[in-house]
């Protein structure tokens, strides 16, 4: 197996051989390109302790350097590069208390998550590959180094790191691996909600978001995320589903492209059907009301999981407006995108594209239909460029003070009733006429 080093990490390990010290690139890097995927960064293990790493190059700064990392910099681009190490006792179920160098490879490999992200390479040894990686690539599975269990009780975030790696690849997991994530799943109550969300959206935008099925079977999703156990356990017998609400999140995230916003839209769309279900006396359960206490049911989950304002007040609008009627009527259009936000309504169209291919046969040709046709009305609209919001009306504040209507509230009730008007008749959006309106209004 020969990988092709970048120029770079090729002088730092030659640098380091050159001086008599061992040194590999190594983790995922090494997986990556063996994967034949470009990797994002380029991790360096060598036997050099950080002192003699940072004598060897001219401009490296301290990364961490008691666990053994400095960074070293070539033209502006930095290099980790960590000394062999054996880590010692985990305290916090993720952080080792302290940290022994080593000159053994071996040692250090061995301290690794999983086979396939412990191996090393430089181009004279070629691939180091002590614990099978290359084989569990070949079998398509994750599976931990040596000792599961001790694995993942040195760091429990590995565990839904392995589900993450799965829903990445296209893995399984192997079951020595998933049995030890099934026993010591509540470990991960001990992890950061930073760590939690960094992981939980690299899965969800994955090649297999609907891999977080196997999350829920670890046991993992009831410590991180105890809403959806309830989804995956609530059925619905409705004309128009044909899986539980957990499963049809799960389909809809695999229709919607891998985009973070998208996929956590689809991922919390229907979060709150459990609570709002009711079954009439034929048997078929409704959820009426299920947007409005998603939307805040999202809200808060979000900012439990430390999301930022912005990915916050977006997916918590895309489950507020997922399945809210619009007027089939360029009005019924002008008036939805002002309520629901330009920056939003835009992204239902694939949202309730995702959403219908997800349910059952019942209507869907009819449901998309009325899909196709809202987004021609919608697409009309842009090309004429008619007013959707304030902004847009041929008329501000200032013109109106400048008419002589007094500063205060009432000028932004008037603007606002000039929006209403023009949401309805387009064409009277041009300053004169909307002048000529707020003078008989207001004199």
């Amino acid at each position: 197996m020969q990988i092709q080093l970048p120029d770079k990490v090729q002088r730092i390990i030659e640098t380091l051989t050159a001086a008599g010290f061992e040194a590999y690139a190594v983790g995922g890097c090494v997986r990556d390109s063996v994967l034949g995927r470009l990797p994002s960064d380029w991790d360096i293990t060598t036997s050099a302790t950080p002192y003699e790493t940072k004598e060897l190059f001219p401009r490296t700064f301290d990364t961490g350097i008691k666990h053994g990392t400095v960074t070293v910099l070539f033209d502006k681009e930095g290099f980790e590069v960590t000394t062999y190490r054996i880590d010692g006792d985990y305290e916090d179920n993720r952080h080792p208390k302290e940290v022994t160098f080593t000159s053994s490879l071996e040692e250090d490999l061995k301290r690794r998550d999983f086979t396939i992200n412990a191996m090393a390479y430089n181009s004279k040894s070629g691939l180091i590959d002590i614990f099978g990686g290359m084989e569990d690539i070949k079998k398509g599975i994750i599976r931990c180094v040596g000792n599961a269990e001790e694995r993942f009780t040195e760091d429990a975030l590995r565990m839904l790191r392995a589900v993450r790696f799965s829903a990445q690849l296209g893995y399984r997991i192997e079951e020595a691996t998933a049995s030890a994530i099934r026993r010591l799943a509540p470990n991960l109550r001990h992890i950061s909600a930073e760590r939690i969300q960094a992981e939980l959206v690299k899965l969800v935008t994955s090649a297999h978001p609907d891999y977080l099925r196997t999350a829920y079977e670890t046991g993992i999703t009831k410590q991180v995320l105890p809403e959806f156990d309830l989804c995956m356990e609530t059925e619905q017998n409705n004309p128009h589903h044909c899986y539980s609400v957990g499963e049809h999140i799960l389909h809809s995230m695999q229709e919607i492209e891998a985009d973070k916003v998208l996929r956590l839209g689809m991922l919390f769309h229907d979060i709150a059907k459990p609570q709002t279900l009711t079954v009439d006396e034929e048997g078929i359960t409704h959820n009426k009301k299920h947007p409005q206490v998603g939307a805040k049911m999202t809200g808060e989950i979000l900012r439990r999981l430390k999301f930022d304002n912005d990915t916050t007040d977006k997916v918590t609008k895309i489950v507020r407006y997922h399945d809210e009627e619009v007027g089939l009527s360029p009005a019924g259009v002008r008036r939805a995108v002002n309520r629901m936000g330009e920056d939003i309504f835009p992204m239902l169209f694939a949202v309730r594209r995702a959403d219908i291919s997800a349910q059952s046969d019942y209507l869907r040709e009819e449901k998309l239909q009325k899909l196709t046709y809202m987004q021609e009305l919608y697409d009309g609209i842009l090309r004429r460029q008619e007013c959707l919001s304030l902004k847009d009306l041929a008329v501000t504040g200032r013109d109106l003070i400048a008419l002589g209507i007094p500063a205060g509230p009432q000028i932004g009730e008037l603007l606002q009733e000039l929006l209403i008007l023009v949401l309805e008749e387009p064409e009277r959006n041009n300053r004169e006429e909307l002048l000529r309106i707020c003078r008989e209004k207001h004199f």
